[in-house]
């Protein structure tokens, strides 16, 4: 065996690879490449505060993010796609923000919503089958989002077949329910969500602020997928 179908092998065993059981990994293994992610210069963050993580917290990694695989031909189906938001008046920065490519961890390159709740969405374009999503809040400061929800739906209402993909609400302070996973702490490579091939056109972020400000920040969504009968 190569050196990179050992590598492949080692990271399907892992689970890396998205939305398939074992079987399909097995089959599927020559069809399967890591995301060509970009990712943005790291941010100098200096020292670190004396935060209490507490129980719902995961700590932050030390080590880089595995690859993730998906099925060969995936693209970023958000990329210059229409964003719309809860917040109808951003503080700062202009709704586009969301998915211009521009992931840096600069001032003018980030909306901000007021505080509580606020959510962005996207409009695929098409009904896509969804195997990442990433979201980069804002990663030039430490700090921990509360209330990241993603969510995905067939109408733009989010009325028609909602589904979620990812909660850390631990309390339901958003009153979308109780989430099971955890906060974290945000850093250049983005949070990546395995979405397990969920077919969807419209996708929601939600967060309620962080340990840093009450406001929301929105740098950049990516959701990796195909537009499904393409």
């Amino acid at each position: 065996m190569t050196r990179k179908r050992t590598i492949l092998a080692t990271l399907l065993a892992m689970g890396v690879a998205a939305g398939l059981s074992a079987g399909e990994k097995k089959a599927a293994k020559g069809n399967l490449a890591p995301l060509p992610l970009k990712l943005p210069i790291p941010a100098f963050m200096g020292t670190p505060p004396d935060m209490e993580l507490g129980p719902h917290v995961e700590p932050p990694r030390d080590t880089p993010r595995p690859p993730f695989l998906a099925p060969k031909g995936v693209v970023n189906l958000a990329f210059k796609k229409k964003v719309t938001s809860s917040d109808k008046s951003p503080i700062t920065g202009t709704l586009d923000m969301v998915t211009d490519g521009n992931k840096e961890a600069t001032d003018d390159s980030f909306v901000e919503l007021h505080r509580r709740t606020q959510w962005v969405q996207i409009d695929l374009g098409c009904k896509a089958k969804i195997y990442a999503v990433l979201i980069w809040h804002d990663h030039s400061t430490y700090q921990v989002y509360h209330d990241v929800i993603v969510q995905v739906a067939d109408d733009p209402d989010f009325t028609k077949n909602v589904r979620t993909l990812f909660n850390n609400d631990y309390d339901n302070s958003s009153g979308l329910g109780i989430g099971r996973q955890k906060e974290y702490f945000e850093n250049y490579e983005g949070k990546l969500i395995d979405a397990k091939g969920v077919e969807a056109r419209y996708i929601r972020c939600y967060s309620r602020g962080s340990t840093y400000s009450a406001l929301n920040r929105y740098t950049e969504v990516e959701v990796w997928g195909k537009c499904v009968g393409k």
